[in-house]
């Protein structure tokens, strides 16, 4: 059994020579058979209609081919094809190892080829193209099946002028006052897909003016072509009764109204609201706020406060979907509860009572995190921590948070070492603290408090750092988009313990001024975006993330009131404080490939900078950059790469080297192996460098410049590192598991790709080891 474990491995790794290997991708048909190796969507009159993309079409062709990582034309290259394609058809157990692992060819139907032209056809009416024509070609070839679909797009309607018939009196006052916002507009192609669209645009508008009961279905449309010619004369029409209804069958359209508000938590064997009367007595208190009911968990207890703000349903007020969709989502932003669940029930000819069910979550919990590395000349590192939540510390959907960190770095071959141990607590509300809590009523709203403590001890020096920070948040309907504000960020960092000889080794002051006592106040800027939201999407998916801080502008306001110290800066408490801007941004995009989406490519693009100026040289230590690590260049440690081609810097024992700036690029290829084990090929470009600030250096003398450090345009290609190598992931669902072999391709400081030789020498790679996927 270990044996075939070992095989499904190599054999993972056989996949970047799979091309090279001659295999053919058609060797497990049958006779007769061939692989579909493309479709062709060709539009014969597209000149004439440039608006159209002919990549709509592809999901209407009943057949698809294998999907494949590069794409031509005609085909493109899949390696799992490949691997399927090693069956011997003798040998049981291997020919069901390259099954598992490969991608089955698609054998070409040409039967679904008149059904995709059907298919075609009925998309291209729903468009507004109507009779148009469409034609195949199929071409064989070393039984690899090419379909050519070619359209004659057919002719469109401009809408010449659109009229109204609303059958409703009640109606027609709200549906006039629409018609600016409505999607139709004169001059645009007629098409079902258009009319469908304004129908489902128009039922929100009008759920969220009262009518609770008004749905897309009362909307019919007569569209005349006769009256005028190669255009339409367009009439929307709504009436009493839906289209799957008889005339006679139908009614007027009427507002609601919100009546009784029921807000209660649910437990397994609480399901039903008789079971829930009889139980209310010896479980629940109920607190009444105007018309709204709350049952007081007395076992779980949250105030009613709380849930009357974060429920914006008012009994009395115009029916409204948009009310109910935020009271839903504020009320789950609270995370006190698995599931919130909104029920509106009809009572009258205009009343709609609301019951919300809200079943309990777990309120508290720990987690524990591992990353560790190390490298082939014998440096280890050891990152454990530990956190406790609890989502409702203080019965207000207040979230606290506390955890502890460590970081050990250690060398196998000689007595340095270096600890780090840091502790963190948090607290989040479920308001906008400081901000009147109205003004936000459409968003979820979070504040958050934050304080830290960090203590690093490294054969240079010991180090002491206190952190605060106070701000808001809040993410957008969809959860895709994420905010934060942070107005208060607070840093002291204090240096009670150095050794002469490290200051004195430090040649550039500017990276002097880096590793002395500072104060740092300022404000941070966060923004998140997701187009699938989750830890571990299962398709196609683009993040990105950009992060700002700016500090110490607004103590340089009040600099003529600071002492300043022998070096002519100001300074808070005989520490100068930092003033300094620094932004970075993340771009990343995952393909998630395969028949059944078990394979992914995954890449990112990332780039940062900071910049002091006015009472700092440098920006302070832990807001430099720096490379390396599980997350990063895994042919590298963390702190092992750059700045620029620099070599290391023998004044730290265990490497810390950091810069003004980063750029770095990653691409990975995921695949599955067995069960829940998955590989991974990937590649690492990047490094960090500093500034160059001759102008500043230059009235500093006796300084030493590390010119080697600097980005350059001219030169920052050769002064960049590369790194690849093979990973294995345990993915659990839950959590997922990380270990990545990292091998250095081309090194900066030698400025010369590495030969396979130097892959495993002394330096040469590091193993990473790590929680999630590192973009």
């Amino acid at each position: 059994m270990e044996k075939k474990y070992l095989l499904y491995i190599a054999v993972r790794i056989l996949l970047v020579i799979s091309t090279l290997s001659g295999c053919s991708t058609t060797k497990a048909l049958r006779e007769g058979e061939s692989r579909l190796a493309s479709n062709v969507v060709t539009v014969t009159n597209s000149k004439q209609y440039p608006e159209f993309n002919p990549s709509g079409v592809d999901k209407y062709i009943r057949q698809k081919p294998n999907s494949y990582i590069f794409k031509g034309k005609k085909g493109g290259w899949n390696p799992a094809i490949y691997i399927y394609n090693w069956d011997t058809g003798k040998c049981k157990w291997w020919d069901n190892i390259v099954h598992k692992i490969g991608q089955e060819p698609v054998v070409f139907r040409p039967d679904m080829v008149e059904e995709s032209k059907g298919n075609i056809t009925t998309y291209l009416e729903n468009q507004g193209y109507y009779y148009s024509q469409v034609t195949d070609s199929i071409c064989v070839k070393n039984r690899k099946a090419v379909v050519y679909y070619n359209i004659t797009l057919g002719k469109q309607y401009p809408i010449k002028s659109i009229s109204y018939e609303v059958e409703d009196p009640q109606l027609l006052p709200d549906v006039m006052a629409d018609t600016l916002n409505s999607l139709i507009k004169v001059g645009m192609p007629l098409s079902e897909s258009l009319l469908d669209k304004e129908t489902e645009r128009s039922e929100e508008y009008l759920k969220n003016k009262g009518y609770y009961e008004f749905s897309k279905n009362y909307y019919f449309f007569r569209a005349d072509t006769i009256s005028v010619k190669d255009s339409v004369l367009l009439k929307v029409i709504i009436k009493n009764h839906t289209r799957k209804e008889l005339s006679d069958e139908g009614r007027p359209h009427r507002k609601f109204y919100f009546g009784d508000v029921y807000i209660y938590p649910v437990s397994d064997n609480l399901r039903y609201r008789a079971s829930i009367a009889q139980k209310i007595p010896q479980i629940y208190d109920t607190v009444h706020y105007e018309n709204i009911s709350i049952l007081y968990d007395k076992k779980r207890r949250i105030r009613p406060s709380i849930l009357y703000t974060m429920n914006l349903i008012e009994p009395g007020a115009l029916y409204s979907s948009d009310i109910v969709n935020l009271s839903y989502r504020r009320l789950a932003n609270l995370r006190v509860y698995s599931s919130v669940n909104l029920e509106l029930t009809k009572v009258d000819t205009n009343v709609v009572d609301v019951m919300i069910r809200l079943l309990p979550s777990k309120i508290h919990g720990y987690k524990v995190n591992l990353e560790a590395s190390t490298n082939s000349s014998g440096l280890i590192g050891l990152s454990p921590a530990i956190s406790y939540f609890n989502r409702n510390i203080f019965n207000g959907g207040e979230w606290l948070s506390l955890s502890v960190m460590g970081n050990f770095q250690f060398s196998v071959t000689s007595p340095t070492r270096a600890i780090e141990f840091g502790a963190n607590a948090g607290l989040s509300f479920p308001t906008f603290v400081l901000l009147p809590d109205r003004m936000f009523r459409r968003i979820v709203p979070r504040t958050d408090i934050a304080l830290s403590y960090n203590y690093q001890k490294r054969p240079e020096y010991t180090r002491n750092m206190i952190g605060g920070k106070f701000g808001w948040n809040w993410s957008s309907s969809s959860n895709k988009f994420y905010y934060q504000i942070t107005p208060l960020q607070l840093n002291i960092v204090n240096l009670p313990v150095y050794s002469n000889e490290f200051m004195e080794s430090l040649t550039d002051p500017f990276v002097r001024e880096a590793y002395k006592n500072h104060f740092d106040m300022g404000l941070g800027f966060n923004f998140q975006y997701a187009s699938v939201p989750g830890m571990l999407p299962s398709d196609n998916c683009f993040k990105a993330s950009l992060q700002v801080d700016i500090s110490g502008n607004l103590l340089s306001a009040f600099n003529k009131f600071m002492a300043v110290d022998s070096s002519g800066f100001h300074t808070i408490w005989d520490s100068p404080y930092s003033q300094f801007v620094r932004g970075e941004l993340s771009l990343s995009y995952t393909w998630m490939i395969g028949k059944e989406k078990k394979h992914s490519i995954a890449v990112r693009a990332l780039g940062g900078i900071g910049y002091a100026y006015g009472n700092s040289t440098k920006m302070p230590f832990e807001r430099l950059f720096w490379g390396g690590g599980s997350n990063s260049l895994r042919g590298w440690t963390g702190r092992g790469v750059g700045p620029g081609s620099s070599k290391l810097d023998n004044t730290f024992s265990i490497p810390n080297q950091t810069g003004d700036m980063r750029l770095e690029a990653n691409i990975e290829y995921r695949f599955p192996i067995f069960s829940a084990v998955k590989g991974a090929i990937f590649f690492d470009w990047g490094n960090v460098w500093n500034l160059d600030r001759n102008a500043d250096h230059s009235s500093m003398a006796g300084s030493t410049l590390d010119e080697d450090s600097f980005f350059r345009w001219s030169s920052f290609l050769s002064t960049s590192s590369l790194s690849g190598g093979l990973g294995l992931r345990l993915d659990l669902n839950f959590i997922l598991i990380r270990v990545d072999y990292g091998i250095k391709l081309y090194d900066p400081v030698v400025r010369s790709w590495k030969v396979p030789k130097d892959w495993f020498s002394r330096g040469g790679a590091s193993f990473q080891f790590g929680i999630g996927y590192p973009f």
